[in-house]
């Protein structure tokens, strides 16, 4: 019996031994786990990124060539009707603006512009010399409330000709302008 038991501790020992051996293995599976499903989640993200940037500049790149087919289609057609339904463009000169810019700097800024208007209709000509001077005063008075970084880029400038043709559009309200034109600018 006492060899029995001594078998049985022996036994006890190498299963012991075995389950402490099977646990320390499957901490070490465990901890490897999390590292490669960490790694599986980052190879994941990658192919997704690269598959939804692919995508987007997939996407841009057919819309692109298919806004270049309209364009042409649209040139083609007008060449073919010999351009009739399109009137001449005319130009209405405003002449410079100088302004003084807003600012809290010690030396004062200016912008000095001169601008154009494109004008659906020739027969608004006498119109805009009639109304001329109410667009320069809205133009003055938007003018006038800029800072120098407004005017910064070409987004600036986007903008402020988005500006002065919602502003020419309110003041010459029964001429329709179709476009204002920079001629000349130059901040200092």
């Amino acid at each position: 019996m006492a060899g029995e038991k001594k078998d049985e501790a022996k036994d006890k020992e190498k299963t012991g031994g075995a389950s402490a051996e099977g646990e320390a293995a499957t901490e070490g599976q465990e901890t490897a786990a999390p590292k490669s499903n960490k790694k599986m989640v980052i190879i994941i993200a990658v192919v997704l990124a690269v598959l939804v940037l692919g995508g987007a500049t997939g996407a841009f790149m057919l819309l692109h060539k298919a806004g270049d087919e309209d364009k042409s289609k649209t040139q083609t057609s007008s060449s073919e009707n010999g351009g009739g339904d399109k009137k001449q463009a005319v130009y209405y000169s405003l002449g410079d603006l100088l302004v003084n810019l807003s600012g809290e700097g010690k030396h004062p800024n200016f912008l000095k512009v001169k601008i154009s208007l494109e004008l659906a209709d020739e027969k608004d000509l006498p119109l805009m010399d009639a109304i001329k001077p109410r667009i320069i005063d809205n133009f003055q008075v938007y003018l006038r409330e800029l800072r120098i970084e407004d005017l910064r880029g070409s987004a600036g400038m986007y903008r402020l000709r988005e500006e002065l043709l919602m502003r020419v559009t309110e003041a010459a309200q029964p001429v329709r302008v179709r476009d204002v034109l920079f001629q000349e600018m130059l901040v200092q």
